[in-house]
Order: structure tokens, then C-alpha cells, then sequence
């Protein structure tokens, strides 16, 4: 008999993506600052709702979700044929790019931005192409245009931008949406949507609406604090959306998912009131640290930006020994999401002390 030497192999192009590990840290005794969740419990009704669904989990949920895409066609006041959801935006972005891009397609996104985007790109077999920011953190719109070949498939654009802050204003993000040509789906990534507060950031509804080259991806995690149930959701125009619903994974929104969203989109004023604490304390948490004299860029999202270069890792040591949890980007910068103002007064007493030691 033939001697067995090698069992079945994986793509080798997958050998440039870290495998996820198990097991999760130990940050018992810290304030977790580092994944932009929402430091608030389940809104008003929303436990209660997922609870009664936890109920009747041996059942598969609704696949087709169509008690939520109702609901969310409602309140975005798009046609239901235009919504599809999966498991967390992310989830839904791994949909567009399976569907859309293959061996030889290229997915194009600007650098640093959401980590996923290049992840989700190799698994398709495509090519991931990133594009700089400009030097305050931004996308540099005109060089994404430059790198966009006959192999472009995707673009995809995080507004505001994960983890920098960022955010494309109106005149030049339509710019370049016009400029795109028509065969090439741009995403607009809205997963921080809620926290905006510049009237010249546009609502990517509003300019999907006439270009059906154009996607947007909204989030459930951040805002709406359902990060643990992993339900995000795309409006797109046919045959987009009919594609990413060929292409989800069956029953990947489990049916307290769906419920605990449903209900969360019920109760809005109990959200914006939510939504505009943390946007007050990222006033506060941004001017604490001027003044500190660090330079901050302003933030639309749910965190604040230090481009701290090569003292990112010993920053977030130094938080990590104060009992603060932040995400560094080695050689780049640090991304700190806005908590509580127990949370964001320890941060920012490691930041004033480290600041004196630079």
C-alpha cells in the first residue's frame, strides 16, 4: 500500500492570514477600552426580548429575517428587495466580496482602516489593494481613484474610518462616487454612523439611493450595543442585495438576533439619548487630551485616535498596568473607545502622565 505522507492541503494563499486563536484575554479588573463596544447594557426591553427568544432555541431561526428587514425597510424608508443581513456588517461585507470577487478581482480600501477588509478579501481568492491615508489620517480619495484597474471589483470606504476617526465630507465623497466607474461596487461602511455629528458628513443612504454602483453597511454592534448577538445588515439595489442573500451563510442571524434588533429599533429616543452621552464624553475625552497637549484629530465614531508611532505598544502598556484596555496599532497609533467617565478619567490620567515622559 501506497505510504500516506501528506493529508489535504489549504489554498497556500491563505498562508498570509493569521489563524484566529481561541480563548479570550483575561481583563477582569479593566476597563476594556480596545473594541468600540458600547459601554452601555441592552436598551430598555431588549433583554427581555431576547430572553423570551432564548426560549425556543432549539428551533432554527427565520432565515429569510423577515420580521427585521421589515422593520429596518421602515426605518430607513428603503424597499425591503433592498436590505439583507448576516451576521454583524462584517459578516455581510464577506457576502459582497464572495459574491462580487474571485481569483484575479481586485478589492480596493485605504490604509489603516477596518482590519477585516483584507481578511475577507483572501478568503474570496482576490486581491486585496490598499491605498495610503493622507498624513492627518484620512482617505486620499484622488490616489484610490489612481489605483482602480480593470480588475477592481470592490472599494470598500469606512466613514468615519476605523480606527483614525476620520470622516469624507459630502462634496468629495460624491466626487469620487461619480468618478468610480459604474461596474465597480463602492461600499460605504457607515458601522459608526450614529455617533456622527458633522452636518457636512453625508448619510450614505442618501447617496445610494441614485447610484446603484453604491452599497452601504450599517451595524448593529456599535450604537445599538449588540456586539455579542452579531447582526449587521446591507442596503444595496438589485441585483446586489439578491446576490448577498445567495451568498450568506443559512440561518446566520440567530432568531435573539433578530429579536433583541427588532426590538432595539423600537425604542430610538432611548438609543439617541444613549448615543449623545457618549458623544458628549467624546467631547470631553478630546479636549482633556489637547489640552494634555497631544494631537487629536476630531472624531466622528465612538473612539479618538493618538498617532503615537513608535511609543503605540509602551502607551498601551502603560494603560494596561493603570487598568485600561486600549488597541494599539504597533509603529501607528493607538484607537481608545469612549466608555463610561470612570473608564475615560483613568485613560486619561495615564495619558497625562506618559505625555510628561515623552
Amino acid at each position: 500500500m501506497t505510504e500516506r505522507r501528506h493529508g489535504p492541503r489549504p489554498r497556500p494563499d491563505l498562508d498570509a492570514l493569521s489563524a484566529h486563536r481561541p480563548g479570550k484575554p483575561d481583563y477582569a479588573g479593566s476597563f476594556v477600552l480596545a473594541a468600540n463596544e458600547n459601554p452601555y447594557p441592552p436598551l430598555p426591553g431588549v433583554l427581555e426580548t431576547a430572553v423570551a427568544a432564548a426560549g425556543a432555541f432549539n428551533r432554527y431561526p427565520d432565515m429569510a429575517v423577515g420580521e427585521l428587514t421589515a422593520e429596518l425597510a421602515r426605518h430607513v424608508g428603503v424597499p425591503a428587495e433592498h436590505i439583507a443581513t448576516g451576521p454583524g456588517s462584517v459578516g455581510v461585507a464577506q457576502s459582497l466580496v464572495l459574491a462580487l470577487a474571485g481569483e484575479g478581482d481586485e478589492v480596493l480600501f485605504a490604509w489603516r482602516s477596518f482590519e477585516a477588509y483584507p481578511v475577507i478579501t483572501r478568503i474570496a481568492g482576490a486581491t486585496p489593494v490598499s491605498v495610503p491615508l493622507t498624513a492627518d489620517g484620512a482617505h486620499d480619495l484622488d490616489a484610490m481613484l489612481a489605483a482602480v484597474t480593470d480588475r477592481t471589483r470592490l472599494i470598500f470606504v469606512c466613514n468615519p474610518n476605523n480606527p483614525t476617526g476620520n470622516a469624507l465630507r459630502r462634496a468629495e465623497l460624491v466626487r469620487f462616487l461619480d468618478a468610480v466607474p459604474a461596474h465597480v461596487l463602492v461600499v460605504l461602511d457607515e458601522a459608526y454612523r450614529e455617533f456622527v455629528r458633522d452636518p457636512d458628513v453625508p448619510d450614505g443612504l442618501a447617496l445610494y439611493r441614485d447610484r446603484p454602483h453604491v452599497c452601504v453597511l450599517r451595524t448593529f454592534s456599535k450604537a445599538y450595543g449588540l456586539a455579542g448577538l452579531r447582526v449587521g445588515y446591507a442596503i444595496a439595489h438589485e441585483p446586489i442585495a439578491s446576490a448577498l442573500r445567495k451568498t450568506a451563510v443559512p440561518f446566520g442571524v440567530s432568531q435573539l438576533a433578530q429579536d433583541a434588533a427588532v426590538a432595539s429599533l423600537r425604542v430610538e429616543d432611548a438609543l439617541l439619548e444613549r448615543v449623545e452621552t457618549l458623544v458628549g464624553e467624546r467631547t470631553r475625552v478630546t479636549a482633556a487630551l489637547r489640552a494634555q497637549g497631544w494631537t487629536v484629530a476630531g472624531s466622528e465614531a465612538n473612539f479618538v485616535w493618538l498617532p503615537l508611532g513608535d511609543h503605540s505598544l509602551d502607551f498601551a502598556a502603560a494603560c494596561a498596568e493603570a487598568g485600561v484596555v486600549v488597541r494599539p496599532f504597533a509603529g501607528e497609533g493607538v484607537r481608545v473607545t469612549i466608555g463610561g467617565q470612570r473608564a475615560d478619567d483613568v485613560f486619561l490620567e495615564t495619558a497625562e502622565v506618559f505625555r510628561k515622559r515623552l
